[in-house]
Order: C-alpha cells, then sequence, then structure tokens
C-alpha cells in the first residue's frame, strides 16, 4: 500500500458508482476532466479543498482544447498525483514519485486499451465528430466514466479502501464512431 499525501474517509467505495458519477458530473456541466476530480473527491471524500476541481480545468479538452491527450485520462492522473504526489525536490529517484510514474503509466496504458480506439489524444479520440454541435459528448461522457472508475480501482487496491464491486472496470466493446455524412 502506498502512504496518501491527504486525508480521505471513505472505507469502501463502488468503483462502478464512481464511473457513473463522474459521468453524471460530466453530462450535467462540467468538463471531463473536472468530472473525474469531482467524483473521485467526493466519492473517496478526500479532504481537500473544491479548488482541486478548479485546478483541473484547463486540462480538460485535451489541454486547454488543444487537442493533446484526453481530459479524461488528464483528470484520472491529476486524482492519482492528488492522493500520491510529491511536494519535495527529491530528484528523478524518488521512490514515492517513481511509484507514481507506474500508477500513472498503468491508467495511461489501460485506458488505452479501454476506450477500443486504442490511442489517447483528444483529437484522434473524436476525430470526425462535430465538436460544436456536440456530437463527441456521448462518447466522452463514457471516456470520463472509464477514467474515473478505473482510477476508483487503482486508489482501492493502493489505499486499502474496500472495493464493493464484484466486477472490475472494463473497457469499451466497440469504438464509437461519428454519425456518418
Amino acid at each position: 500500500m502506498m502512504e496518501p499525501i491527504v486525508k480521505y474517509n471513505a472505507k469502501s467505495v463502488s468503483p462502478h458508482a464512481i464511473l457513473k458519477h463522474a459521468e453524471e458530473l460530466y453530462a450535467g456541466g462540467f468538463f471531463c476532466c473536472e468530472a473525474v476530480m469531482s467524483a473521485i473527491r467526493t466519492d473517496f471524500q478526500v479532504d481537500v479543498p473544491e479548488a482541486v476541481i478548479a485546478m483541473s480545468s484547463g486540462m480538460s479538452v485535451g489541454a486547454g482544447r488543444s487537442g493533446c491527450m484526453c481530459g479524461a485520462l488528464n483528470g484520472g492522473i491529476l486524482a492519482l498525483g492528488m492522493f500520491f504526489g510529491r511536494t519535495t525536490q527529491d530528484g528523478p529517484k524518488d521512490p514515492k514519485v517513481n511509484a507514481l510514474m507506474a500508477l500513472t503509466h498503468e491508467l495511461h496504458d489501460w485506458f488505452k486499451d479501454a476506450n477500443a480506439k486504442h490511442i489517447n489524444c483528444c483529437r484522434a479520440l473524436t476525430k470526425g465528430f462535430d465538436m460544436a454541435g456536440g456530437e463527441h459528448k456521448k462518447q466522452c461522457i463514457a471516456f470520463t466514466g472509464l477514467c474515473a472508475g478505473k482510477v476508483a480501482e487503482i486508489l482501492c487496491r493502493e489505499l486499502g479502501v474496500e472495493n464493493t464491486d464484484s466486477e472490475p472496470i472494463q473497457g469499451l466493446k466497440e469504438p464509437f464512431l461519428p454519425p456518418k455524412a
């Protein structure tokens, strides 16, 4: 188990419920990254200000609408860092930062397979969708849920929090495709 840098009060959680919570937050008006951070903060009862949600706002839509790495994945990485990041300049051999990097790598690789497109670039994930028209929203809601659910599984394992689900978070069986013109 890893030692968190924040206090949390959750003794047990359902990653599947967190997946749904993040999807609802996205559908309700948060961006992907904000929804992941908010669901993890709330459902793990993390003793940090709501400002951590605001901190994640710019990472949405592939980092400020640049279309780079998926904002939901960015949110998952930020959530892991909220628990296991470092605040000291201990260099690249610091076991704490390397343990966090391994968790980040695990999430990155899992999401790449789980989204059924085998990429993590927002621009590529949303290619062919009319972003202004909202065609991407169903896909991005699903990606947000996937990342939040997987982060919850990782946190349960690393913190020793009871995972109340009998089944792990599963990736998509088929990729979302843009509507045919």
